[in-house]
């Protein structure tokens, strides 16, 4: 890296608009969406998609709700001719969807454009050439009345061929492509003299395609770009201002929110964020985003498991496990003190009286996208005492007192440094088993047992293995509890004072099992902590406390 890199980069300048209003301005509706999944993204792939990927995708588009899609480049080659010519054949294209097609403005490219989608209900026509100083001057060699002559013909072409077909309602987009890197005056003129020739309506619009094509500046940069645009096109009532992002310096998503505050009504992008070079922005994050802000974004991820397999499976690329609302750890919480926090919060949800979602670390409830609350919380050695609790009460009905959570998370903590890798829910298990003696033999190993009075005073009297060797036992005291530890304190036990009890039922009806836990403090001042489970309560009371005795 240079050690002064203004000697060959310079700064994006700021655009004159000190009056702007977007920063103000809050998102209220929901855009237009068009995907370019089938066109820029595919173009994108390392192995472009077939047929039958391209129509398994398409469906995917249309489940989802996206209402315009730009199913591909026909004047490119027969594989998206076909494609497109059979899905108007095929009668596959919903009423309430408009396909769209990508052409550069030559009469031959246009007519083969209007050509493959003639015959469906609705199609768009999305006409482009670039006009920024660079692609004018190294990639065209033409100065700015030659490039603005190619978007004239273009237009011009256009109308002669709609005409051509008069059962499709055909509409025009139009896009000056780099117009992020042009001069914002002579995209607005190049963009007046295309509406000159089409004549757009209010009631028929005009879409001007505004695109970051390499993104190059700031987020506000390109808002300031749409505000001002917005302005100074003339019947601005007949124009659809699409954005169109890319993410090459990563904040493709922040420059389409800002650009839908300045005035843009239409985002153009892939799900995921699929595309050339760091991809075009990803509808699924924008739509979501809207979502958490209580604006439903009118597409449909309430399945997004499925829309990712979907994808991944079409376009042969992965979601990244960190990919924003997608990704398989974005709901996943290793952390000690962030799974604590979610576990409070799922506790604090359950109680409130409205809806309003409010979880630690979450921005949006996983149930809303199909996700299940039992992968949020994953252990490892990070993990601690909250996120072992979760996952006991989760996937086994247990609900451990906060001080055995502590007890049990160092058992955890000694098994995921030993074994260098996150714990299942099995293993917390079998760990949890182990510990508290739940279905291994310990020092004491209940048998059966019988409760009887004298008095005020209860006696036990149980069967039990002690050491390896059946022993009958009794204690006195004055409730069951009492009168176990003195059975154990009475035949080589330890002496233990009870500290905290408690019980619950885990599951409901005949089937129902009781739980209870209990910490004992022996007489040299060391707590003990045991759980036992069973279907009847009082049973379940007894192993509890023989788990804290083999545990001395």
């Amino acid at each position: 890296m240079l050690n002064d890199p203004s000697r060959k980069y310079r700064p994006f300048p700021q655009i004159d608009l000190p009056d702007r209003q977007w920063p103000s301005r809050t998102i209220d509706k929901a855009p237009r969406w068009l995907s370019t999944d089938l066109r820029d993204g595919n173009q994108a792939l390392i192995d472009p998609m077939g047929a039958e990927k391209k129509n398994r995708f398409f469906d995917l588009l249309v489940k989802v709700g996206i209402k315009e899609i730009e199913v591909g480049f026909p004047s490119s080659g027969a594989t998206d001719f076909d494609f497109i010519r059979a899905l108007v054949d095929g009668g596959r294209i919903p009423d309430d969807v408009a396909i769209q097609s990508l052409t550069q403005s030559r009469r031959d490219l246009i007519e083969k454009t209007f050509e493959a989608m003639a015959g469906t209900k609705t199609a768009i026509v999305h006409l482009y050439n670039a006009v920024s100083p660079a692609w004018r001057n190294i990639v065209f060699n033409l100065d700015k009345p030659g490039v603005k002559a190619i978007a004239i013909e273009g237009a011009q072409i256009l109308a002669e061929q709609a005409a051509k077909y008069p059962q499709t309602d055909w509409h025009f987009e139009y896009s000056p492509e780099t117009f992020s890197t042009a001069e914002l005056d002579f995209s607005l003129e190049v963009c007046t003299a295309v509406m000159e020739i089409l004549k757009p309506t209010a009631e028929k619009p005009i879409i001007f395609n505004l695109p970051a094509t390499v993104e190059a500046a700031m987020p506000n940069i390109y808002a300031d770009q749409i505000e001002y645009f917005g302005r100074h096109i003339p019947n601005r009532d007949a124009v659809v201002i699409s954005l169109h992002t890319h993410n090459d310096r990563g904040t493709g998503i922040a420059a389409t929110e800002l650009g839908l505050l300045a005035g843009g009504d239409r985002v153009e992008g892939c799900l995921f964020g699929n595309g050339e070079r760091t991809g075009n922005v990803d509808l699924v994050t924008v739509a979501l985003n809207m979502y958490t802000q209580g604006l439903h974004p009118g597409l449909d991820f309430s399945d997004i498991d499925e829309v990712i397999q979907t994808v991944e499976y079409c376009n042969q690329l992965p979601v990244h496990p960190r990919h924003p609302y997608a990704g398989e750890l974005v709901f996943t919480a290793f952390s000690g003190s962030h799974q604590d926090a979610i576990k409070k919060g799922f506790a604090h949800q359950a109680k409130r009286n409205d809806e309003i979602w409010e979880v630690p670390y979450l921005p949006i409830d996983p149930a809303d996208l199909g996700r299940s609350y039992e992968a949020v919380i994953r252990v490892n050695s990070q993990s601690g005492k909250g996120g072992v609790a979760w996952v006991l009460e989760q996937d086994y009905g247990l609900k451990l007192p906060k001080k055995m959570q502590a007890d049990f998370s160092r058992t955890v903590q000694e098994l995921s440094d030993t074994t260098g890798r996150e714990l299942t829910s099995a293993d917390i298990w079998g760990a949890f088993q182990d510990r508290y003696f739940i279905t291994k033999s310990g020092r004491f190993e209940l048998f059966d047992y019988a409760e009887n009075h004298s008095g005020t005073d209860r006696i036990f009297v149980g069967k039990l293995k002690v050491d390896g060797e059946f022993r009958s036992l009794s204690g006195r005291g004055n409730g069951l509890m009492s009168s176990v530890i003195a059975a154990l304190a009475d035949h080589g036990g330890p002496e233990m004072d009870i500290v905290d009890y408690s019980e619950h039922a885990i599951g409901h009806g005949a089937g129902a099992q009781a739980a209870a836990y209990v910490e004992c403090r022996t007489a040299d001042g060391r707590s003990l902590f045991g759980a036992g489970i069973d279907t009847d309560v009082a049973t379940a009371t007894v192993r509890a406390l023989l788990s804290a005795a083999n545990g001395i």
